[in-house]
């Protein structure tokens, strides 16, 4: 660390102990320390904390929550490690590094320890691997230990199922102090023995896969996998050791997905985050009737925004909420996904490389065709309602594609790109339309249906 960052470091980890001392008094008096220290970094999501401070909102409840809900030791990690590493001393880095470089520097990196699952889900890509492919642990460590070089201090695992190399992950997590670690797990794998282990190491949190409730989550998964994933989440909310769901909403639970219900359950299980994605059709296997309508994307828009303002859940959306981070987050613009081959993807959903992490450093696949054309057209329209450049907008990932000369990274079936993006061209010249629509009313004066490219808006 720079001794800016040192510096920086060191008053908010005194700012962190005033804090512990009260937190219903000394909580706002923080963020005003925060503000201070961390300058224009993430101003208007610390404008959105102050305000939930101030009203004592269901975000207030939610923050409040972190001190009699969660482990102290877990609590201060979690502030150090996200807040302050992976944010306020990371996010900087990051900035100066794509400016020196002229292309993305991710804020996280979502890599795959392995292809092995213990489950078959239906529509799942990861199923079809087996377990043909690992990274090594040196190979995982090189990946850190250089995404920290460049301001990365947030890492995600996903896979196939993470847990099944739960050894490794631990390890990784007593290597890295300094890093927060998430895993998208199925959960069947989390025992009392492993929840030990998360309460020693203290940075590793799980988001947990449930597809609603117990009829759609084993229609999905597995019978039983549903009473699997429950029993995982009470020991997680005993042992005070935090978590958050993962959503696909599809064609087929929708409805429940986005139900006051399923949120209230949500919350009554411990979770204090969801993440929210729609079902793309990825790979040769995928069910393209399992995508959501236009009808029900924009059911789930108003729906999330709605039970946002009186849920303690923070939520995202990650195709309905482009309009926050301005449309698609991918290739390394503030995240990337590395599989369990070793190839550098843009994107999880994304199954093109041009790089491997075992031929190229990080910093180079970012400068590699593929990233740079992520990076030229970013943001791939200028609705954000639309970020995604295969399924709301034809024929944008395949120029990059083909321009870029990425091979398909599908170990069983290479997909072209050319045909995953016929998949999608119905529903997004449908979605277009709707996306104009809400554009519209959160964009008063616009002067046009939202779909311009950036700096053609009126």
């Amino acid at each position: 660390m720079t001794l800016m960052e040192r510096a920086k470091k060191y008053g908010l980890d005194k700012a962190y102990d005033y804090l512990d001392k009260d937190p219903d008094t000394n909580i706002p008096k923080l963020m005003e320390l925060v503000d201070k220290v961390a300058g224009d970094e993430f101003a208007g999501q610390r404008k959105a904390f102050r305000e939930a401070i101030e009203s004592k909102n269901n975000w207030y409840q939610l923050i409040r929550s972190l001190w009699t809900d969660i482990d102290d030791g877990v609590r201060r990690t979690f502030f150090e490690n996200f807040i302050i590493n992976a944010s306020i001393i990371g996010y900087p880095r990051q900035v100066k590094t794509a400016e020196e470089h002229g292309c993305n520097v991710p804020w996280a990196i979502l890599m795959d320890p392995t292809s092995a699952c213990n489950l078959h889900c239906t529509g799942c890509w990861a199923a079809e691997y087996g377990d043909k492919l690992n990274m090594s642990p040196e190979t995982l460590d090189s990946i850190i230990r250089q995404g920290k070089e460049l301001g990365t201090y947030m890492y995600i695992y996903s896979g196939g199922e993470p847990l099944v190399r739960k050894k490794d992950i631990i390890k990784l997590c007593e290597m890295h102090p300094d890093c927060e670690f998430l895993a998208f797990t199925n959960a069947t794998l989390i025992d009392e023995a492993f929840a030990e282990e998360m309460l020693r190491v203290k940075n590793f949190i799980p988001a947990i896969s449930v597809e609603g409730f117990e009829e759609a989550t084993d229609f999905r998964r597995g019978r039983g996998t549903f009473a699997a994933v429950v029993r995982a989440m009470e020991i997680l909310k005993r042992k005070k050791l935090p978590f958050g769901i993962s959503c696909c909403y599809t064609s087929k639970n929708v409805d429940i997905i986005g139900s006051e219900a399923y949120y209230d359950q949500m919350i009554a299980w411990g979770a204090k985050f969801c993440w929210f994605f729609t079902y793309m059709p990825v790979g040769v296997d995928a069910v393209p009737e399992l995508m959501a309508t236009a009808e029900q994307r924009e059911f789930m828009y108003r729906r999330v925004r709605e039970l946002r303002r009186t849920k303690p859940l923070f939520t995202l959306d990650f195709w309905n909420d482009g309009e926050y981070v301005e449309g698609c987050i991918a290739g390394g613009r503030h995240y990337l996904h590395i599989n369990a081959g070793g190839d550098i993807e843009p994107c999880a959903f994304i199954h093109y490389s041009d790089s491997n992490i075992r031929d190229y450093t990080l910093l180079e696949a970012y400068q590699r065709p593929l990233f740079m054309g992520y990076h030229r057209g970013q943001p791939f329209n200028g609705n954000h309602l639309r970020p995604c450049p295969l399924l709301d907008n034809p024929g944008a990932l395949s120029r990059v594609v083909d321009e870029s000369g990425a091979r398909s990274t599908d170990l069983e079936h290479p997909e072209d790109v050319h045909d995953l993006s016929a998949k999608c061209t119905e529903k997004a010249e449908k979605w277009a339309v709707t996306a104009g629509k809400l554009w519209d009313e959160s964009h008063p004066g616009c002067g046009g249906c939202g779909g311009c490219r950036p700096g053609e808006q009126t």
